[in-house]
């Protein structure tokens, strides 16, 4: 399970993120969703590990991520691409993360093969379009074959064969126990696989709850989301 509570960011006297809580559940595909600036990547920067919150607390399976002994084992999470230097090669970039975090080396080939990669290893990431560096970012997360999936904005740049593909790989992912938290600013694309919905604007969640709830009264997902994250003076 994965925990946000309470959570507040200020940078340069400004809230980033105010009070911002909510939790994603084993066996389901938690929708994260806001308009760009809202605070979504704030909040997984602060969930992994990777920023500090002036507040509040973000926890997996009830640990800070910086107390994971082995977090690839435990969460698996593509923020910003693929993150791997343009130098490297996808084999070798996946290698140096098996490596640190104590899997066996068969993975690496294993997870090219699952996202789609077999046969690019040897190909330096430099030369990778933008889908398929999101493929090999995706290949990172599944590498230790973690209970628990964070990404960010996982179908940018790609075709929608594999906006399909991805749909239903996070699906059978959560059908088997795991745990999902989709990050997207496309409320639309996020609502043909998750299960329940975090909206975020501004800094604070609007609305938190199973898909059916939260889109209740309005007639589209994307009325939805204009109608609780645009001010009123632009409706």
């Amino acid at each position: 399970m994965l925990l946000i509570e309470g959570v507040v960011k200020r940078r340069r006297g400004r809230d980033v993120l105010r009070d911002v809580s909510f939790r994603a559940d084993p066996g389901r595909v938690t929708g994260f969703v806001g308009p760009n600036g809202a605070g979504k990547s704030s909040t997984l920067r602060i969930l992994l590990g990777l920023d500090r919150a002036d507040a509040g607390r973000a926890l997996v399976d009830g640990r800070p991520y910086r107390e994971l002994r082995r977090p690839l084992r435990t969460v698996g999470s593509m923020l910003d691409g693929s993150g791997a230097h343009r130098s490297r090669t996808a084999r070798n970039h996946l290698a140096w993360l098996a490596r640190g975090n104590g899997i066996p080396r068969r993975r690496v080939d294993e997870v090219l093969d699952q996202v789609g990669l077999a046969g690019t290893g040897r190909t330096r990431v430099g030369r990778f379009s933008l889908g398929m560096g999101q493929r090999l970012g995706l290949a990172a997360a599944l590498l230790g074959e973690p209970r628990t999936l964070v990404l960010d904005e996982p179908v940018n740049g790609l075709d929608p064969d594999g906006i399909r593909w991805i749909r239903g790989l996070l699906r059978a992912h959560a059908d088997a126990g795991g745990t999902v938290l989709l990050s997207s600013h496309l409320m639309g694309e996020v609502a043909e696989v998750a299960d329940d919905l975090v909206v975020i604007t501004r800094g604070r969640v609007v609305a938190a709850g199973p898909i059916g709830q939260v889109t209740a009264g309005y007639a589209t997902v994307e009325e939805t989301f204009f109608a609780l994250t645009e001010p009123r003076e632009a409706r």
